[in-house]
């Protein structure tokens, strides 16, 4: 599923402007879309977008890699800034070899960590390649 697909609306006809995609998107027309590395390969699918209501940010996507119907699958969170928005394939993209997603932090359903924990957010940071000090000034 991608946001076009999504788009129930018809909020995201081309007007002609220049950019990587739609200005502004609503959040539920991601949710579901698939995420890819740069080799093509599959990665996983957004689940879930957090906001960091202090800054209004959007601070993290809930991907989900593995398992059939949520049985087995692992979620991530993985740092917004590391996703790219892919309008030629409609989906995202994150720069991270497939063996890391593999063994990246990660949580089940029935387990979410504390994401508003410095700790957890700079090691989930570090882990991404992103930069928490600036997700940090965010929420100040």
């Amino acid at each position: 599923m991608n946001y076009e697909e999504l788009d129930a609306l018809g909020m995201y006809v081309d007007h002609g402007h220049k950019g990587p995609g739609p200005e502004l998107m609503g959040a539920d027309t991601l949710i579901g879309n698939h995420v890819h590395n740069l080799k093509d390969e599959h990665l996983g699918e957004i689940k879930e977008i957090m906001l960091d209501m202090r800054t209004g940010a959007i601070a993290y996507a809930v991907m989900s890699y593995g398992g059939v119907f949520t049985l087995g699958e692992k979620l991530f969170a993985v740092p917004w800034e590391a996703l790219a928005l892919d309008t030629i394939n409609k989906r995202f993209t994150l720069n991270l070899d497939k063996e890391r997603i593999e063994s990246a932090p990660g949580f089940d359903s029935d387990h979410w960590p504390d994401m508003a924990n410095q700790t957890w957010a700079s090691q989930i940071h570090t882990y991404y390649g992103t930069n928490a000090d600036r997700s940090a000034g965010l929420r100040r």
